[in-house]
């Protein structure tokens, strides 16, 4: 099969990437990039490997080596050696403020015909105080850990009694 992306690197592109490779400043994914692109480099100074060989070399999969090849050509060097930043980046939904008014309802006396409050009653009560506009259960439980809060002993705020072992 013809390979689809041919990379023939100049002079100075190989030289640029040759330069990240023997720096120890180079961090992994630029490294393995570059490495791949020299490798992969049918001009004049290159060893024109084929892709599934330099995808074992590398320790990547040979879509990985097409894809950066297909950037290499299309877009440039750059564009190939950095991620592409994403189009729609999430914002941070539950924030410290979110979390401390979370533990605080934790605190609080249970529902009435409750004894005490569970992750999903939390989540709950959550959507209904309008802390947020959705709360998952496992969202709530996550934070409770990270809080090292333990809803099942009855004691909140104080982890669960560790018994010592035999001497």
């Amino acid at each position: 099969m013809k390979p689809r992306y041919r990379v023939t690197l100049t002079e100075g592109e190989r030289q640029n990437l040759e330069s990240l490779t023997k720096t120890g400043k180079t961090n992994a994914r630029h490294f393995l990039y570059a490495r791949a692109l020299l490798l992969c480099d049918e001009g004049p100074f290159g060893p024109c490997w084929k892709v599934a060989d330099t995808a074992q070399a590398m320790g990547v999969t040979t879509r990985t080596i097409e894809h950066l090849k297909k950037r290499f050509v299309e877009e440039g060097l750059e564009a190939a050696l950095e991620r592409k930043p994403h189009k729609n980046p999430r914002g941070v939904t539950f924030d410290g403020a979110f979390e401390a008014r979370l533990v605080a309802l934790a605190c609080s006396e249970a529902p009435d015909g409750r004894r005490r409050w569970t992750v999903r009653l939390l989540a709950e009560k959550a959507v209904e105080l309008d802390l947020a506009p959705r709360v998952s259960h496992m969202t709530v439980q996550r934070a409770l850990k990270k809080m090292n809060l333990n809803l099942t002993s009855g004691n909140i705020g104080k982890s669960p009694r560790r018994r010592t072992p035999p001497s």
